[in-house]
């Protein structure tokens, strides 16, 4: 089986009916899993699925195609930057609940440490933000 492949046992929309779908042709679906950029899951039989994390990823690729005329080598630069990025939030979500859970939860223990320091450092202060606020 070919690296990366997904194999899982949901149901998804075979290649004619995306290609129907997204007004494009078959073979530009086996271009995209050819350059790694869409990597449909299959079915016991090999046939290509296309479930909606694959249908998300493919409407990116057609609007970056369509419509601000990136080709394929670009396409792939920047899902590939997206993808490092989304990686990067989480890790610093991550990083930002373990420090707010070390300093929230443990106040005077976190006090002692500021005072012993070789160099006097206040308290820190976290300014909390609404979540879901619109930007």
């Amino acid at each position: 089986m070919p690296r990366g492949r997904k194999t899982r046992g949901k149901a998804g929309y075979m290649i004619s009916a995306v290609a129907e779908m997204y007004q494009i042709h078959p073979q530009t679906l086996r271009l995209y899993e050819r350059e790694g950029l869409l990597i449909p899951s299959r079915s016991n039989g090999n046939t290509r699925l296309y479930g909606p994390e694959d249908l998300e990823q493919l409407e990116m690729i057609l609007k970056l195609t369509r419509d601000l005329g990136v080709n394929i080598s670009g396409v792939a630069i920047i899902l590939n930057m997206r993808k490092q990025m989304e990686e990067m939030q989480k890790e610093m979500r991550a990083f930002v609940e373990f420090v707010q859970g070390e300093v929230l939860h443990h106040p005077q223990e976190d006090q002692s440490k500021f005072r012993t320091a070789l160099v006097r450092i206040p308290p820190p202060v976290l300014i909390r933000t609404k979540k879901n606020e619109p930007r």
